[in-house]
């Protein structure tokens, strides 16, 4: 089984928030390219990896 992550694998909330978290980065990195994302990052891969152990049923 493979461990990949579709969009679709995501729930409604958990597309919009990821969404926002992503335009948040974005923003942050239109201030300058010394800006630190990586809070907004782990958010990110904490959605994924409950999406992730969702889908594998574990």
């Amino acid at each position: 089984m493979a461990d990949d992550l579709k969009f679709s694998d995501f729930t409604t909330s958990e597309k919009v928030r990821v969404a926002a978290l992503v335009a948040r980065m974005g923003k942050r990195g239109m201030a300058g390219g010394s800006v630190d994302i990586s809070d907004l990052k782990r958010r990110v891969e904490r959605i994924e990896k409950q999406a992730l152990r969702r889908k594998n049923g574990k």
